[in-house]
């Protein structure tokens, strides 16, 4: 990669001298509070009630009575007092913290005080502002804007600028920057060719066949890969594969089409909830599905789904608003203004996804082979969920409406482990249950038109089982006669608490869940007949988990119940003619879409919404009080507010309104062509953060990307 000249490097690390007239807060004070002060009077300690983060705090009476500033009276100043004192039990910082403030940092916080103690925004945090650069010493070199702000600073530096790189350097330079690539002994000799005749349209030639390159899109698909934890693995222990390569094709193909950055941030983020979302929409929020997944066994599925919701909050920051959003998962942020709890309303945003340890990686998407088919492969998904959902809506409404009675079973036959009957009349397994365990109860016949299965969390094993997952692969009913003949019961329906589950629940099994992590499930089967009493028959329910899935899922039900509904109307609505009909329908679309071939990729899906509390300390074990969903109230603005849904905050992010988006993002791109960014700390704007080397043209390319180039990445480039 090209490195930046000696007289650019000089450029980049100019900083305001101090000693103007006017204090600065953000240049001349805020520096010296984040070094000597905010440690122990910031977001995560207020020693003596006293913080440096908020204006309001800092003018307010600390534990002591008296306050840390009182503007334009630095005598009445308690720190001024403190920063001046001899007395080793008063002066700040401890002695065992650090050294005294060097004169001439007092007498700046004096002066501050003195000219009214006025506060400013950190920079990151406020709108990009464009500043006109008048006058430059030499009015023919600058061909650009950002040329004037270049000679402007190398003006005040005293410095010359460069003088023009050679042909072949110019070549090498710009090839390498926008594929990766060096040029061909080919291409360089068709370029000094046509210098002869045009040498602007030369260049200019020669950066639009880079940016329409297909290796364009690789270089800087590369760097996005690296930012959203692209692998093709688990991460984890045995660190299996895991099929998320088309979303690295969708990023290569959003670079090279020089999709707008607003867009490629929303398509990620929330692409999924977009009105009508296509096949690519849903396929880039695989963006957050490269979390890591533990397959291991005898891990707490609940601990590893909330693992990944922070990754995907604090990642989310990472790259979208460079700022250490992690740290606020255990206090408020040390340096900058953003509480505790603002980190839980920001997670509130990912807290409804299905993070189980399953090497399927549910939710998934079809990525067809032939990528023509790929609208008719995400259009027959989503069609399917929706039948899926209507076709169970009627026997969910029915099941929590209709009277339940226990299925009074007083005889029990597990292939391994015992059953036991608990005072609630739940059923309780115990002992080792193997893949292929089937648990058999059965009772004296009883008449009925549906029978539910509770499957319930093992409350009384949580300290030896924290979580485990529960399935039946097959679920069966026999009658068996007098004479000890068995008919199976055949099976014409199953309607669901909550239809979507990673394993799809049929009429013969596929049902169960995670209790404890999700609250009780149920799950009722309808018979293809009415079931009637015989003299001297028994009915036996029988429950076996066969091995078809993997991980902690795939344990037998350890605790459950089982209950009867003779209500006439599931009879009724089974055989509903509309129903037969939209049943056809609905197996027709899943054998077109059985039919087409291709690669399941993770992807983003919306589920039902979870309750989202602030955890004390950071411990998911000491959940306080219940939070919405919200972004920093640092950051607000007309498209945030409580309650707002992951495309709201999406939008948000890329939205111009807000102050860091654009900056982040031509950061970057500067750091990718020169070595380091104008922000040398390029993953953290905030506070904590070096400052800008040059804040005035940061803004300007800022403003310049999401205004006048649409956030065009291509167009920032060129």
């Amino acid at each position: 990669m090209p490195r930046p000249s000696v007289a650019l490097l000089s450029l980049l690390s100019a900083f305001p001298v101090l000693g103007e007239d006017r204090v600065e807060f953000n240049r001349d004070i805020r520096p010296i509070l984040t070094k000597h002060c905010t440690a122990c009077h910031g977001g995560v300690k207020e020693a003596g009630e006293v913080s440096f983060i908020y204006r309001e705090k800092a003018l307010a009476p600390a534990e002591s009575g008296k306050a840390p500033i009182v503007p334009r009276k630095p005598g009445e100043s308690e720190m001024v007092h403190r920063l001046r004192s001899k007395d080793p039990d008063e002066i700040m910082p401890k002695p065992k913290h650090g050294p005294p403030l060097p004169e001439e940092e007092i007498a700046l916080v004096e002066r501050w005080i003195a000219q009214g103690a006025e506060w400013e925004e950190h920079w990151a945090f406020v709108q990009p502002r464009e500043v006109e650069v008048k006058s430059v010493s030499d009015e023919k070199w600058p061909s650009s804007p950002l040329d004037r702000f270049i000679l402007q600073r190398l003006d005040q530096e005293k410095l010359p600028h460069s003088s023009e790189a050679a042909p072949a350097e110019w070549l090498r330079r710009v090839s390498f920057d926008l594929t990766g690539l060096p040029p061909t002994p080919e291409e360089l000799a068709a370029y000094q060719v046509a210098l002869v005749k045009d040498a602007a349209a030369a260049r200019a030639a020669v950066v639009d066949r880079l940016l329409g390159s297909l290796y364009f899109g690789e270089r800087w698909a590369a760097v996005w890969l690296d930012l959203a934890r692209y692998s093709d693995t688990y991460g984890f222990e045995k660190d299996p594969h895991r099929d998320i390569w088309p979303y690295r094709d969708w990023v290569i193909r959003a670079f090279n089409a020089d999709m707008p950055y607003d867009e490629f941030t929303i398509d990620q983020l929330a692409g999924d909830l977009l009105p009508g979302a296509t096949a690519d929409q849903r396929l880039a929020t695989a963006f957050h599905r490269n979390t890591q997944t533990n397959t291991e066994g005898g891990t707490d599925d609940e601990e590893f789904r909330i693992a990944a919701v922070i990754d995907r909050a604090t990642t989310t920051w990472t790259t979208w608003q460079a700022t250490t959003f992690g740290c606020v998962q255990c206090h408020s942020h040390p340096y900058d203004p953003i509480e505790h709890d603002e980190f839980y309303k920001f997670i509130a945003f990912f807290n409804s996804t299905e993070d189980h340890d399953m090497e399927n990686d549910f939710p998934r998407m079809k990525v067809p082979a032939d990528a023509d088919r790929a609208k008719e492969a995400s259009e027959l998904e989503i069609n399917l969920a929706i039948l899926r959902s209507q076709l169970n809506a009627p026997g969910h409404a029915l099941a929590e409406s209709v009277e339940w009675k226990p299925f009074a079973a007083d005889a029990f036959a597990p292939t391994h482990g015992k059953l036991l009957v608990s005072g609630d009349g739940t059923i309780r397994s115990e002992g080792a249950l193997p893949v292929g365990n089937v648990h058999k109860v059965s009772a004296p016949s009883v008449a009925f038109e549906a029978v539910r299965l509770r499957i319930l969390p093992e409350s009384d094993d949580a300290k030896t089982w924290p979580e485990r997952g529960s399935l039946v692969s097959k679920f069966d009913m026999t009658r068996i006669d007098a004479g000890g003949k068995a008919t199976p019961v055949k099976m014409k329906e199953v309607f669901v608490d909550r239809p979507g589950d990673a394993v799809e629940a049929t009429a013969q099994g596929g049902v169960g869940g995670f209790p404890k992590l999700e609250g009780p499930r149920w799950f009722v089967f309808v018979p293809e007949k009415s079931f009637e009493v015989v003299a001297g028959e028994r009915l036996e329910i029988s429950m076996k988990q066969d091995g078809s899935t993997t991980g902690e899922q795939g344990t037998p039900v350890r605790r459950f119940a089982l209950e009867v509904s003779n209500s006439p109307e599931w009879r009724g609505m089974v055989n509903d003619p509309q129903r037969v009909e939209a049943w056809k329908s609905r197996d027709d679309l899943a054998a077109r879409y059985k039919e087409i071939k291709g690669t399941m990729v993770p992807v983003m899906t919306e589920r039902p919404a979870r309750e989202t509390r602030v955890f004390a300390r950071g411990n998911r074990l000491m959940k306080e009080q219940a939070v919405s969903s919200g972004v920093p109230k640092l950051l607000a603005d007309s498209h945030s507010k409580d309650g707002m849904s992951r495309l709201d905050m999406a939008r948000w992010i890329a939205s111009a309104e807000n102050p860091l988006t654009a900056r982040v993002m031509v950061n970057r791109l500067w750091g990718e062509l020169f070595g380091s960014g104008l922000v040398l700390t390029a993953e953290d704007f905030g506070t904590s953060g070096t400052p800008p080397s040059h804040p005035e043209l940061l803004d300007h390319l800022a403003l310049r990307f999401s205004k006048d180039h649409a956030w065009s990445i291509k167009a920032m480039l060129r």
